[in-house]
């Protein structure tokens, strides 16, 4: 019984992750934006805040390109549009914090912010 619960749960967690490919596959401007935001945080949050220092000017370049690209239907609802704006809008956050020279947790917190914003899909 638990071989076959094991194998249930591996072949669900397979198929979520078919699906998010699939997902930045359709919308590759998604994808280029969570690329960044992944390559930046995980490292911010260890205590690491070069990646993000060395990239915090990419991240609103990406979030206009994914606010000009063309939103597969599929993904295209009625909060889609504000809350990709919001995205842009947050997306200079941690750019503006390093220009100023904060510390490591603001600009934790700022990327924090820009990941955040709930894109309805």
């Amino acid at each position: 019984m638990k071989k076959i619960f094991v194998i249930t749960l591996g072949m669900i967690l397979f198929s979520l992750n078919l699906r998010a490919q699939d997902n930045f596959d359709q919308w590759p401007a998604s994808g280029h934006f969570h690329a960044i935001i992944s390559q930046t945080f995980h490292p911010a949050a260890a205590g690491n805040c070069d990646p993000v220092k060395k990239r915090a000017d990419e991240l609103p370049e990406s979030a206009i390109l994914l606010h000009k690209c063309v939103i597969p239907a599929e993904f295209s609802g009625p909060g889609i549009i504000p809350a990709i704006h919001q995205r842009g809008l947050e997306s200079a956050t941690p750019d503006k914090l390093i220009k100023r020279k904060v510390e490591g947790k603001l600009i934790l917190a700022g990327l924090n912010r820009c990941m955040t914003v709930s894109i309805p899909l």
